[in-house]
């Protein structure tokens, strides 16, 4: 067998790497969402708590409420978290986030987003830092 010069063992390091990633990445991707969750339900208007109620965290794999906003219902990506807000009984969280016509805007989903992604982006990032560094 000829000496590849440890291209080998990189190479598995390197796996070892990425796999750990993703293993330490879904938690903390979990509980950042939860905390910008929490960030948008403080801000969301309390007029019957349907709009709070209907703030939902969505972990990689599952769907997404139908009609919820921003999107539509749609299956979360691998390594990703979705908030949402709204679902078939709540179809309104747009017009209070931009407003209409005969309504003011009272924008709650994305000054939350805002407020707690700073937070929830260190955590991510600790969280796989970790991970890489006792990857074996």
């Amino acid at each position: 067998m000829a000496d590849d010069g440890g291209l080998r063992s990189f190479q598995k390091r390197m796996k070892a790497m990425v796999r750990a990633g993703k293993d330490a990445a879904a938690p903390a991707l979990l509980q950042g969402g939860y905390e910008v969750a929490e960030a948008i339900e403080t801000l969301a208007p309390e007029d019957s708590g349907d709009l709070v109620g209907s703030i939902a965290v969505t972990p990689a794999g599952q769907s997404t409420p139908p009609y919820s906003q921003p999107g539509g219902s749609h299956v979360v990506p691998e390594n990703q978290v979705a908030i949402t807000v709204g679902n078939s009984e709540v179809r309104y969280p747009h017009l209070q986030e931009y407003g209409t016509r005969h309504h003011a805007a009272q924008p709650f989903f994305w000054p939350g987003f805002r407020l707690a992604r700073r937070r929830a982006e260190n955590r991510i990032k600790r969280a796989l830092a970790k991970a890489i560094r006792e990857a074996r």
